[in-house]
């Protein structure tokens, strides 16, 4: 066998040698002629880009200028040569300097082209590999050629120079190879010698170092059930006597579990089976046709490793319970939902029973305080029944020895984990304590909930029944899950906080209630969004003469800036509205006030949009007049039932007008109907489009009469989105119309004559109304209208009475000039009408028209008693002032 072995592997050498000599003549002409190409492009290149070369081809003597460079250049490059040619063919310089001067045809017209090129042609010299590299002037025109030629029979000179050493080399490798090869032969049977047939084979077949090495055990079993050979490991795992090999199994005292298996000679894998207090890990193969009839068994220790398989499969658990816990916890920005959620995601995979104490402050969302134990129990998950432990919504004060109160006090969690041997825990309620572990509760761990670096509360965790106590590997992760958890309640406690703070100032800035007047009868609704209040308000405005005005804007965002803002705009609304502007012009000054606020560069913060719709509705003509400023128009129920949007034409946002006129529409309706003034986020949404929204509050809206607390339901109950992503006003007015016979006016000419006349047929009105104490203030109060009318204003000149809660006496006239209130001096003649009119009347004001002004006065009516209230003529005079006459 040593012999074959030489001879073959001798073979195999010599063969190797050859084919890598073969290979490396082979590849050394290739490596030659490639290097060839690249000499001979670089030769021609260099040449080509030569200083002084284009200079010289332009000279009279081309040739003699560079023949000498040109030679001189080959001997460095190593090349055949370095020839120069114009591009008519002529010779300028050339390795035979015969050669010079005379025509050449050659394959350059690549070069001519503008392109260089290597080839391999037969020339003068033979053949060769020439490389062509075209000379531009400083324009890139080709003017002439370089050409550098290498043969073929340089390049393989070279290469017939390296094979006597490629050869010598295969020849000394063949030698080595020979010589090792017989070394080892020769060695192998110097280290075999003795052995027969019988031993070797032995040998190969049971490795026995190998064998008894390992860590898994290893049995041949023979045809016949027999064990024929059991490693160490093998007799170690099965408890197996020292004369076990050669013995059946059946004799070896093995248990039934393992003994079957081993056996049946079946196939088997990774089958666990135990043998005395051992898992094993079984493996069975035939040994055929390797081997003579029988089976191979292995033997696998899995013990430990199902013990380590057992704790990674509980870390893995906890790994994803911390996950589920960063996700399910603090979904919302309630701290009480946040320490259910907390309960609810440690409920069964962690603890049986969770409790959630939180100081008090906490859930208000104020600062907890440094030192106290009361806290308010926030959530309590896994209790059922009538459980003894202290319901949500108590207020708790733990005892320092308790484990809430020593986490508490330390910022440490606290582990019990036996409930039945410890005492401290018991302090807190004896009586209960008893209770809690006739429940089988019997483990438990306190751990604080600590949020940058404050104390907000404890969360309890609770074992009973069959479950294993706590252990310190299970407070080090109820210690992370509580720290997860803390961050959102704290972040919900912020919230609440903020969002309290803006609920405050939201609420205190919307309207406390419905002023008192007879033109509608009105309900609303604010709802605040889920992200917390924003900026949308409603009002309604009393205006002079019975008629009253309604509000309804809307600021984009939420929170405080928000509702601030809205404060600002509903203020300056307000203001406006004194004096008694159209929507449209009222919209305009609104306008430009948010330009200026949100130019001013003194404001800590501009305002992102806001929209607003004003209508003013008339009891006595039953006209309304709305604008709107980028909000939605109203929606108009008739008493029919009909419901319709009136268009009313679209206005930019505020504070987007940028000097654009707003318009005004005006609306007849017949007593009875409702206007429904919205903002935005009752109609959109999310997920909802608002041609749905505006046809689920025409459907909400239509049907029979109702009032307009009624409607508010109605509209909220049907139209509120699920989820409101914004907060919602409503303002639904039911218009009513003054009663005609509280109505009186009269056409002044404008002659002072007249004066008298109808100031007689206001004293008839007054008494027929029942308001005669009120006839003398009122005659004084027109009389002085009136006569200012005739003598400062022009035609036409009404007045008109209305008896509403208060009288309203209105003098028009087609002036538009303003009358001013001034005190007159002792001298002045006139000057004192205005101010005992501003002194006996409520109020009074001044309203432009389309065709000049109104002037009014309000006078109180009768009190709780049914009489009027007068001024009798000695406190007229009591009340003017004569000292300056004196």
């Amino acid at each position: 066998m040593a012999g074959e072995v030489f001879l073959l592997q001798l073979a195999v050498v010599v063969l190797l040698v050859a084919a890598a000599v073969v290979v490396l003549v082979v590849q050394g002409r290739s490596a030659a002629m490639q290097d060839a190409r690249h000499r001979t492009l670089a030769a021609a290149g260099t040449f080509a880009e030569s200083p002084g070369i284009v200079a010289a081809l332009r000279s009279p003597h081309p040739s003699a200028l560079l023949q000498p460079s040109a030679e001189a250049a080959r001997k460095i490059a190593g090349v055949d040569g370095i020839n120069v040619y114009t591009l008519d063919g002529v010779t300028v310089t050339h390795t035979d300097p015969r050669q010079i001067g005379k025509h050449v045809v050659g394959p350059f017209s690549k070069a001519v082209a503008g392109k260089s090129f290597t080839e391999t042609f037969k020339g003068s010299l033979g053949q060769s590999v020439v490389s062509v590299v075209p000379v531009r002037d400083a324009d890139g025109r080709v003017i002439a050629i370089v050409s550098s030629p290498v043969t073929v029979q340089n390049v393989q000179g070279m290469v017939n120079r390296q094979l006597p050493v490629v050869l010598g080399s295969a020849a000394v490798v063949l030698a080595l190879s020979a010589g090792a090869t017989a070394a080892v032969s020769r060695l192998l049977l110097r280290r075999t010698h003795g052995l027969g047939p019988a031993e070797m084979t032995r040998m190969y077949e049971h490795h026995d170092a190998v064998l008894h090495a390992v860590r898994e055990g290893v049995l041949i079993v023979g045809d016949g059930g027999r064990l024929l050979l059991a490693n160490d490991e093998a007799r170690r795992l099965l408890d197996l006597p020292p004369d076990a090999e050669g013995r059946p199994l059946a004799d070896l005292g093995l248990e039934d579990g393992i003994a079957e298996p081993i056996a049946s000679g079946r196939s088997v894998t990774d089958e666990v089976h135990m043998a005395a207090d051992r898992l094993l890990a079984v493996n069975i193969r035939p040994t055929a046709p390797y081997g003579p009839a029988g089976a191979v068994v292995t033997l696998r220790d899995t013990t430990e490793l199902r013990a380590l398989s057992g704790r990674a499969e509980v870390a893995r658990e906890r790994l994803k319970l911390l996950y589920d816990a960063g996700v399910r916890v603090g979904t919302t920005l309630d701290v009480e939902r946040t320490a259910e959620e907390l309960a609810e995601v440690a409920v069964p995979r962690f603890a049986d029973v969770v409790t959630v104490d939180l100081l008090d402050p906490v859930l208000r969302g104020e600062e907890p305080p440094e030192e106290t134990t009361e806290m308010r129990r926030a959530a309590a998950v896994g209790l059922q029944g009538d459980h003894p432990l202290y319901p949500v919504g108590k207020l708790i004060r733990f005892v320092p020895t308790s484990p809430m109160g020593a986490g508490l006090a330390g910022g440490h969690a606290v582990l019990e984990a036996d409930l039945r041997t410890s005492q401290g825990w018991r302090t807190q309620d004896p009586a209960n304590s008893l209770r809690i572990l006739d429940r089988g509760i019997h483990s438990m761990i306190a751990v604080p909930l600590r949020a940058r670096g404050v104390v907000l509360g404890m969360a309890g965790y609770w074992r009973g029944q069959d479950s294993p106590p706590f252990d310190e590997e299970d407070v080090s992760f109820a210690e992370e899950l509580t720290a997860r958890a803390a961050v959102s309640v704290d972040n919900a406690r912020r919230y609440t906080r903020e969002h309290t703070v803006a609920d405050t100032l939201q609420r205190s800035l919307l309207p406390r209630g419905v002023p008192e007047q007879t033109a509608v009868e009105v309900a609303h609704r604010y709802l605040a969004a889920q992200a917390g209040v924003g900026g949308d308000w409603f009002d309604v405005i009393p205006l002079p003469g019975a008629r009253v005005a309604l509000v309804v804007g809307d600021v984009v965002g939420h929170g405080l800036h928000a509702a601030a803002t809205m404060g600002r705009l509903r203020t300056a609304v307000y203001n406006f509205s004194t004096l008694d502007l159209p929507p449209d012009e009222l919209l305009s000054h609104l306008d430009e006030l948010v330009t200026h606020i949100d130019t001013d560069e003194y404001e800590w913060q501009g305002i992102t949009g806001a929209t607003c719709l004003y209508a003013i509705y008339d009891p006595v003509s039953g006209q309304v007049a709305a604008a709107t400023a980028g909000h939605p128009g109203p929606a108009l129920v008739r008493p029919d039932g009909t419901v319709s949007f009136p268009e009313v034409p679209v206005s930019p946002p505020l504070g987007l007008g940028a000097g654009v006129p707003r318009e005004t529409t005006e609306l007849a309706l017949p007593e009875g109907s409702v206007l429904a003034l919205f903002t935005d986020g009752l109609i959109e949404g999310r997920d909802r489009d608002p041609d749905a929204g505006l046809a689920a509050l025409r459907a909400a809206l239509a049907g029979p009469a109702r009032s307009p607390e009624q409607t508010c339901t109605a509209v909220i109950d049907a139209v509120l989105p699920d989820r409101p992503s914004d907060d919602i006003a409503l303002l639904v007015a039911r218009t009513r119309r003054l009663d005609p016979a509280r109505i009186a006016q009269w056409d002044v000419p404008a002659d002072p004559a007249e004066v008298s006349r109808v100031r007689n047929a206001c004293t008839r009105q007054l008494a027929h109304w029942g308001l005669e104490d009120l006839s003398f203030t009122t005659e004084l109060v027109l009389s002085e209208l009136i006569t200012n009318a005739i003598r400062y204003g022009s035609e036409p000149i009404r007045v008109r009475l209305l008896h509403d809660r208060s009288l309203i006496c209105e003098v028009s006239d087609g002036s538009s000039t303003s009358p001013h209130l001034r005190r007159a001096e002792a001298t002045d003649e006139g000057g004192r009408g205005l101010f005992l009119v501003a002194q006996f009347a409520q109020r009074w004001g001044t309203r432009y028209t389309a065709r000049g002004k109104i002037i009014w006065t309000e006078q109180a009516l009768p009190d709780g008693t049914g009489q009027a209230v007068a001024v009798p003529e000695e406190a007229l005079l009591a009340a003017w002032d004569d000292e300056p006459l004196r």
